[in-house]
């Protein structure tokens, strides 16, 4: 049972799908940053150019640019949004 975890175990979870979420998630971030960041009209078909025009000039991997720091953020902020979860539906006795 979830209330049965201890504090490491929940901490080590909350971090871990930190990990996960963000290596899936890194590659639309970054196409998302790079339209937000772009003069207005550089990308007429949105996120298609943005696509075409990194991986054209910067290779595949640049789809994972900035992954290093994403992820030494990614486990201790989500581990400790996940035990503040369960601290506050411990406290809300939920």
């Amino acid at each position: 049972s979830v209330s049965e975890l201890s504090v490491p175990k929940i901490l080590f979870a909350g971090g871990m799908a930190g990990i996960f979420n963000w290596a899936v998630a890194i590659p639309p971030d970054v196409l998302k940053s790079r339209f937000q960041t772009a003069p207005a009209g550089k990308y007429p078909n949105g996120f298609r150019d943005v696509l075409r025009e990194l991986v054209r000039e910067e290779g595949i991997r640049s789809l994972y640019k900035g992954f290093t720091p994403v992820m030494l953020r990614a486990f201790p902020a989500n581990a400790a949004c996940f035990l503040g979860f369960e601290v506050a539906m411990k406290f809300l006795n939920w």
